[in-house]
C-alpha cells in the first residue's frame, strides 16, 4: 500500500484487492490493476426498477454491457466473485436518491435492503492493459490517474424511466495507431469494445477535453488524436435524468474487481 492509500502494482489479486477495500485499506483507482480480470462497474436498484433497467442495459450494450444481475437481496456476485461482497468490497460508492447524488461513502452495508438487485457492467479498464501489450500508451495508466469521463450529446435508447445521455472515456491515441486499437478493443464486447468516437469532441457534444465530468483530464500530445469508448459511468448520468428512489453505484474510476479472466467469454 502506498502512502497516499492508492494500491501497489505488486498487489495483482482481486481477491487482495477486495479484502483491502473491506478492511478499508484501499482507497485508489483500479486503473492498471489486476490486469488478468474483467473489471466492472457497479448499480444497485430497487427491485422494483430492476426489470426497467435490465431492459434499458439490454437496448444499450455499449455503455451497459451486462456481466451478471444478483438476486434480490443478495450482495454476493457468485458467477463473477464468489464469496465477495458487493456492500464493501469497492473503496467507494455513490449513493443517489431520486437524481440527486446525496452521499459518497467506502460502504453500503447500513443500507442494504432485501429488495435490492445488483448489476455488474463491463467496463472499459478491462481492456487497457490489453492496449499496452499491443504497445499502445495508456495514459492515465502511465500517469497513475482516473481515466477522463465526458457525459456526451448523444443519447441512450431509454427504457421506461431510465433514459439519458452516453458518457465516455477518452484516452489519446497516435494517429498511426487507432486501426490496432480498434483491432484490439473487438475482443473485448463485454468492456464497450470498439471506440464510440474518433476525433472531434465538439462532435459529440464535448467542449472541452481539459475539464472531464468524472476523472482526471490527461494531456494529448502532438501526432495523437482523442478516442472515446462508450462508458458504464452512464447510469449515474441516467439516474439524474430517471430519478430513481434509490440508486447506489461505484466511484467513477474505481471498479469492482471481478475473478473473471479478462479474455473469457461472458
Amino acid at each position: 500500500m502506498t502512502g497516499d492509500g492508492r494500491t501497489s502494482q505488486a498487489m495483482t489479486s482481486p481477491a487482495e484487492m477486495r479484502a483491502a477495500a473491506r478492511r478499508g485499506q484501499w482507497h485508489g483507482s483500479t486503473g492498471g490493476q489486476c490486469p488478468a480480470h474483467q473489471q466492472t462497474n457497479l448499480v444497485i436498484l430497487p427491485k422494483e426498477a430492476a426489470a426497467e433497467f435490465a431492459a434499458f442495459c439490454t437496448r444499450n450494450p455499449k455503455p451497459c454491457p451486462l456481466i451478471e444481475i444478483t438476486p434480490p437481496g443478495d450482495p454476493e456476485p457468485a458467477r463473477s466473485a464468489p464469496g465477495a461482497d458487493l456492500r464493501t468490497d469497492l473503496p467507494g460508492y455513490r449513493v443517489y436518491r431520486r437524481g440527486e447524488l446525496v452521499e459518497q461513502r467506502g460502504e453500503i452495508r447500513d443500507l442494504w435492503r432485501d429488495d435490492l438487485v445488483a448489476f455488474l457492467l463491463g467496463c472499459s479498464l478491462t481492456f487497457e492493459h490489453a492496449l499496452i501489450e499491443a504497445g499502445v500508451g495508456v495514459r492515465n495508466v502511465e500517469l497513475g490517474t482516473l481515466v477522463p469521463m465526458f457525459v456526451t450529446s448523444l443519447l441512450c435508447r431509454p427504457a421506461g424511466r431510465f433514459h439519458g445521455p452516453i458518457v465516455v472515456t477518452m484516452r489519446p491515441i497516435p494517429e498511426t495507431q487507432v486501426q490496432l486499437v480498434v483491432e484490439v478493443c473487438t475482443r473485448y464486447p463485454h468492456a464497450h469494445g470498439t471506440p464510440l468516437h474518433v476525433g472531434s469532441p465538439q462532435a459529440i457534444g464535448i467542449a472541452d477535453l481539459g475539464r472531464p465530468d468524472y476523472g482526471d483530464p490527461v494531456p494529448i500530445h502532438p501526432g495523437e488524436v482523442p478516442v472515446f469508448w462508450a462508458c458504464g459511468v452512464t447510469p449515474q448520468a441516467v439516474a439524474l435524468e430517471a430519478c430513481p428512489e434509490l440508486m447506489i453505484t461505484h466511484e467513477p474510476g474505481i471498479m469492482f474487481l471481478t475473478d473473471l479472466p479478462r479474455d473469457g467469454d461472458v
